[in-house]
């Protein structure tokens, strides 16, 4: 274990200025690495978007208000030096933010997440990590914190600081592990792929109303109650930007679609409305409840049908041999077997059934780290020639 880093937050500053974002930048420019987080408020507010930045060198600690600044480029171009490794903790979410906020993504990255899971630490949270390595225990009342309120109190701003100012000497033990076990080459690879691949969006296969879990089981009627509800949801959310579960749960909605009210003194009643709800928007949710009520029965939503696969055996016996396959290793490495080789890989492999390393490696969810460590074993337990002894 190392020496527990410096703690003090007395050199931790809050920056709410343009000129003194871009002096901070100025000195990152020539740090070789800096670690990096970002706070939102997902929780407390519709839109997901960058509520406070959290910078560290090896030199300081600084927290960057976004909403007080004009200009951030100084900081899209600081994550797009090759010559800096910039360092996060599940830097997935942040890049995701960063890139839907400002266009921005970071090109020389370590991820100390990822790390860990390729060492099979027990607890992969940042909080577990410095518990473990420097005995440093975060302050579980900022978990959910609304980091879109101002002013930020001291205590926030401490909490906040703490993901990034003991980031490097986390990075620098598990970046040495890593190299120990031979697995540096592996997470290299991971970081990279975090840079390049594409985090916009996809469209949902679903309208959002029947991704509520509960919805299914509603009959017609009861979705095109619960369809009207959702949006009328949605659109409140995003006018008054709250998080829409805190204007209305999924629980209550799902009863006023099953056994919808049939006038206001009845939607009073119904658990989870709440009076302040009821006296603020009641006449707007009887409003969608009408909705709903009044679609044409030639127009109320269908479930659709998932496609069914015709059974394949063969395939079937490929995929369990597969899998057990990769529950040995999993032993032999020290690792989650979702780590070693995720189940949509294995179910993609047993599918194309490839006959060679070459025809392996075409399969492109298949790491190149995963095709040297494990390549050979695949493919034998695809042939099932018994040859699948550790």
């Amino acid at each position: 274990m190392s020496a527990t880093p410096e703690t003090d937050s007395k050199d931790i500053s809050l920056i709410d200025n343009q000129r003194e974002m871009e002096q901070l930048f100025r000195r990152l420019a020539s740090e070789p690495i800096v670690a990096v987080d970002t706070e939102a408020a997902s929780f407390h507010r519709f839109r997901d978007r960058v509520y406070l930045l959290q910078l560290s060198s090896r030199q300081e600690t600084a927290v960057v208000d976004p909403l007080a600044v004009s200009d951030l480029s100084p900081l899209g171009k600081l994550l797009r030096a090759p010559e800096t490794e910039i360092v996060f903790h599940d830097a997935d979410y942040d890049l995701r933010l960063l890139r839907q906020e400002y266009g921005f993504s970071s090109e020389h990255l370590f991820d100390t997440r990822i790390a860990a899971q390729l060492l099979n630490e027990p607890g992969i949270g940042l909080a577990a990590l410095l518990e473990k390595y420097f005995g440093i225990h975060l302050d579980k009342r900022y978990q959910r914190a609304d980091w879109s309120q101002r002013p930020l109190t001291r205590p926030m701003l401490e909490y906040a600081a703490a993901d990034t100012r003991f980031l490097l000497p986390l990075r620098d033990l598990l970046r040495e592990q890593l190299r120990e076990r031979g697995r540096l080459s592996w997470a290299e690879e991971e970081f990279a792929l975090l840079s390049t691949t594409d985090r916009s969006p996809s469209d949902p296969e679903q309208p959002s109303f029947l991704r509520i879990k509960g919805a299914k089981a509603l009959n017609r009627r009861g979705l095109a109650i619960l369809r009207e509800l959702a949006q009328w949801r949605e659109d409140l959310a995003r006018r008054t930007d709250r998080a829409a579960f805190r204007i209305l749960s999924n629980e209550p909605m799902l009863v006023l679609a099953k056994d919808p009210p049939r006038d206001l003194g009845a939607l009073r009643q119904v658990k989870g409305v709440g009076q302040d709800l009821f006296e603020r928007r009641g006449k707007e949710i009887f409003a969608a409840l009408e909705r709903g009520l009044a679609v044409p029965e030639s127009e109320l939503p269908r479930l659709q049908r998932a496609i069914r696969i015709p059974p394949d055996g063969a395939y079937d016996a490929r995929l369990e041999r597969l899998k057990a396959l990769r529950g040995r290793l999993a032993e032999r490495y020290q690792l989650a077997p979702g780590v070693l080789c995720p189940n949509g890989t294995l179910e993609i492999i047993a599918r194309r059934n490839p006959a060679t390393l070459e025809q392996l490696s075409e399969i492109r969810e298949l790491r190149r780290w995963q095709l040297g460590e494990l390549g050979p074993e695949l493919l034998a337990a695809l042939r099932n020639n018994g040859n699948q002894s550790l």
